[in-house]
C-alpha cells in the first residue's frame, strides 16, 4: 500500500552529485530508516561528523565506497559493510572510477527532510554557506567533526 508519506519519501533527493532515495522513512514511527545513497566518482560529500542520537550502518551494493569510522578507513566493495555507533565520527567518499551505491540504515531515523534541508543550503550558492549547513546539521543532531 502506498500512501502520501511513502510516495514523498521515495522521490530521489539530489544534493550536488549525490542522490538519496528513501526506502523507509522512519520519522513517521520514530524507528529505523533505510535509504539508497548513490555517490558518483569525485562527488562532494558531507564533512566528517557524528550523530548524537543515531547509529548508522552502510552496506555497499555497487562500486567501491570509501568509508571511515573513528579513523578506521576502508574501501567497501559490494557486500561489505561498516557500522557507525552513536557519537562516532564518520565520513565517506568515492575516489574510485565507478559510481558507488549503498544502502544506509539509520536508527532512529533523521528522515528525508534532513536531506531536503541540506540540499536547500547546498543549492543556494557556491560555495555553500558553512554556517547554514552546520545549523541544519545541528538541528538534526549531527555534529561536524571540527566542532567536537
Amino acid at each position: 500500500m502506498t500512501d502520501k508519506t511513502t510516495a514523498a519519501a521515495s522521490k530521489p533527493i539530489t544534493i550536488g552529485g549525490l542522490t538519496i532515495r528513501y526506502l523507509i522513512d522512519g520519522t513517521a514511527t520514530g524507528g529505523m530508516g533505510v535509504f539508497e545513497l548513490t555517490v558518483p566518482p569525485g562527488s562532494r560529500v558531507p564533512p566528517p561528523h557524528s550523530h548524537t542520537n543515531n547509529e548508522e550502518c552502510v552496506y555497499v551494493l555497487e562500486g567501491t565506497l570509501r568509508y571511515a569510522v573513528d579513523g578506521v578507513v576502508r574501501d567497501l566493495a559490494p557486500g561489505d559493510w561498516m557500522h557507525t555507533p552513536r557519537g562516532s565520527v564518520h565520513a565517506f567518499s568515492n575516489p574510485h572510477a565507478a559510481t558507488a551505491r549503498a544502502l544506509i540504515v539509520l536508527t532512529p531515523d533523521i528522515g528525508a527532510q534532513y536531506f531536503r534541508d541540506v540540499g536547500a543550503v547546498i543549492d543556494a550558492g557556491s560555495p555553500p554557506d558553512r554556517a547554514k549547513l552546520f545549523a541544519v546539521m545541528s538541528a538534526y543532531g549531527l555534529v561536524p567533526a571540527a566542532q567536537q
